[in-house]
Formats: C-alpha cells, structure tokens, sequence
C-alpha cells in the first residue's frame, strides 16, 4: 500500500463509534429571516430560463442567453438526467438517510437531484458564495449580457462535462454580477420539475446553526457597492422548494466553506453544521482528489463517522480508508488511471480495486472520466452503519 494511503487508513478507527440515528425531520420554515422569493423567481427566469413572467429587462439579452441556456439544459437533460435518473432509482435504495451532505460541489445541485430525487434535505458545501440575489435590479444592459453570459458559459459547462473547473467557478461567483451559484441551484429546480417556496440567507453561528440575514442586513447590504463583498455576505442560502403542484415542500443548503483541516480548525461552523445531522446519504465527484490529501482529515473522519451510504468517482474516500470502517464498495464502469496529477498518489488502490471486482456497466459519466476518457463511478455502503447520533439542534435565529 502506498505510504499516503497508510497514513489516511489510521483514520478508520472513527467508524467504532455509536449506533446509527438517522437525520431527523425538519422544521417549518423559518418565521425569522428575509424572504428573497420575488428576487429567486425573477432569477429562475431570466438566468435560469424558466417559463413564467418576465421582469422588465432588455428583451433581446435576455432571449439570446435563453435560447443557449435552454438548448444546453435540454441536451443535459436528454443524455444525462434521463440516462442517469434509470440507474440511480435502481441502485439507491429507499432505507438511506432523506438528509443528504454534497462537499466539494461546486453549484451542482442538479445531479444531486438525480441522486436524491426524495431527498428532505440537501446540502452543499464550496469555496463559492450564493450571491447577491438583489443584483438583477441594479445592472445596466451592458452589465446584464456580460453577467448573463458568465452564466450561460458555467451552467453550459456543467451539462456538458458533468463537472466544473473550480477556478472558473470561483472567478464566476466570487465576482460575478449575478448570484452564479444561485442560478444553478434554480436552474435544477426548473430541470427536475420543482418550484422555489421561499429564499433566506443565513450565516453560521459557531455551533453550527442558521443566523438568518433580516431586514435590517438587506438594508445595511443594499449600501455596499463592492460586488465581491456584497457575494461574500450573501453567501449561504436556505432553498426551500417543491414539486409543481404539491405540497410537501424539500429543502437545499448552500454553504460556501473551506473544508481543509486548517479552515475547520479556526471556524468549525461548517462542520458542527454537518455533525447536528446525525447519519446521512452523501456524494461528491470532480473534487480533485482532495479526500487523499493529507490536509483534509477532518471531512474525511466526518464521512467515515456520519455516512451510510455514499456515491462517488474516484474522488471520494479512498477504499483503504472505507473499508476498515465497514464500508463496501461496488464500481461501475472502467477506470485505469487518474485525469490529473493529483490523483496519482491513490492510482493504484483504485486500479486494484477495480480489477478485483466484476465489470458493471455505466452508461454515463460521473464527475471525472478517468485518464483515458472512461466514465466511471463508485458506491460505498455500509451495511450496518456506525455513527453517533444527533448532538443537540443547533440555535436558528
């Protein structure tokens, strides 16, 4: 075994831990916090392209981004979701955990949606922010179609490669015009058939709960002119939505943190957030091998701690750290060497993991394709899941 893979497999002494508690139910929407519906919906059309009213922009700019986002999502939707949501409803099953955690993801909620179609809960965690869901109303046309087309580029590249640059990403939302990330988290919910309920904000206290933004900040932020900071402070939302129609209503979490251990370590929000959940589903791909690096220890005794059952590529825990806590692993598709330089250290456990076990199928990709294009992807349950219960509810203010 390679001698980064022994270092990270001492991490599998967590997994002795207490019996399982699944995340418990959530409670009703917030009465505390600033609603942003009107600005989510306004959004959902004019960055997302969704059907429904206009507000009054330049109609031109507005179709033209439209007619690129809209042949993408229908492309995205017709050879990935459709292909993808068959072998998720067959293999995941219907006793996992309805809360789910998503870390390194990017603005994905999308594929997390196909995954986890039922899910109560959905959460993800990146380096980038929400944004500022006000912003629609303060741009100038030239604004508007430059903005615009910072969208149409980032969603567009994600529907086609399954994955994003992370660079591009973060130039895209840390500075963008438009709250990118809260666009791509619309633009799922207009894919999968969902309509936006209700849009807040919230910062995190240190243990972990949900400060929601209130009148008063939208005030105070309304005076900011920088536009990465005005993102930066807009940078968590509470997403809650349901299917066209219905009344149950489904909730999505964007958290923008940095999960390396000495970012944890300063500011344990973002983990205390994920430990309060108790037992949970999770996933993650294209997330650049960082589950191997030596400084993300800490997310990766959270996963062997809190998870039952996990999709992922080839950037997820790494089996010599799955497999002493009770985890079983099942790949799909073909795998024989990393895309990236990153991935070179933990080359070889997958390559054996995949040569000892049978050949499954896999119609599509999954985050990375391997270095020689392969598309690939891999389950990891644990049977008779270890992991402590829900420590007492975080403050919500």
């Amino acid at each position: 075994m390679l001698a980064r893979s022994t270092r990270i497999a001492g991490l599998a002494a967590l997994a002795i831990l207490a019996a399982p508690a699944l995340a418990r139910a959530e409670p009703a929407a917030p009465a505390a916090g600033h609603d942003f519906l009107a600005e989510a919906k306004a959004l959902l059309v004019v960055g997302a392209c969704a059907e429904g009213p206009s507000p009054q922009l330049n109609a031109e700019i507005v179709a033209a981004h439209c007619k690129t986002v809209r042949a993408a999502q229908a492309d995205y939707q017709k050879t990935w979701i459709t292909v993808a949501r068959e072998f998720f409803v067959e293999h995941v099953p219907a006793t996992i955990p309805k809360v789910v955690v998503y870390p390194f993801a990017g603005g994905d909620l999308s594929t997390a949606l196909t995954v986890y179609p039922d899910a109560d809960e959905i959460t993800t965690l990146s380096l980038e922010p929400a944004g500022d869901p006000t912003a629609l109303a303060h741009l100038t046309d030239r604004e508007l179609k430059t903005a615009l087309g910072v969208v149409a580029t980032e969603l567009g590249s994600l529907y086609r490669a399954n994955f994003s640059v992370t660079m591009n990403m973060i130039g895209a939302m840390r500075g963008g015009r438009l709250p990118t990330q809260l666009i791509f988290g619309l633009s799922a919910l207009a894919l999968h058939g969902y309509e936006p309920t209700s849009l807040r904000y919230f910062r995190l206290t240190r243990d972990g709960g949900l400060d929601y933004l209130t009148d008063a900040d939208v005030a105070r932020l309304a005076a900011v002119t920088d536009v990465g900071k005005r993102n930066r402070e807009y940078a968590n939302i509470e997403l809650r939505f349901r299917k066209t129609g219905q009344a149950r209503e489904q909730i999505y979490r964007h958290i923008q943190a940095n999960l390396d251990d000495a970012h944890l370590k300063a500011n344990p929000a973002a983990l205390r957030h994920l430990e309060h959940k108790g037992t949970v589903a999770a996933m993650t791909k294209a997330a650049s091998y960082l589950l191997t690096f030596d400084d993300f220890k800490t997310m990766r005794a959270y996963i062997v701690g809190h998870v039952a059952w996990m999709v992922s590529d080839t950037t997820g825990l790494p089996p010599s750290v799955g497999k002493p806590a009770g985890f079983v692993y099942e790949t799909y598709g073909e795998w024989v060497k990393p895309n990236m330089a990153a991935g070179g250290p933990i080359a070889p456990e997958w390559k054996a993991e995949y040569a000892a076990q049978r050949k499954r199928p896999l119609a599509f990709r999954f985050g990375y394709p391997d270095g020689l294009l392969h598309g690939h992807l891999v389950i990891m349950s644990r049977p008779q899941a270890s992991a402590p219960a829900p420590t007492a509810a975080p403050s919500v203010h």
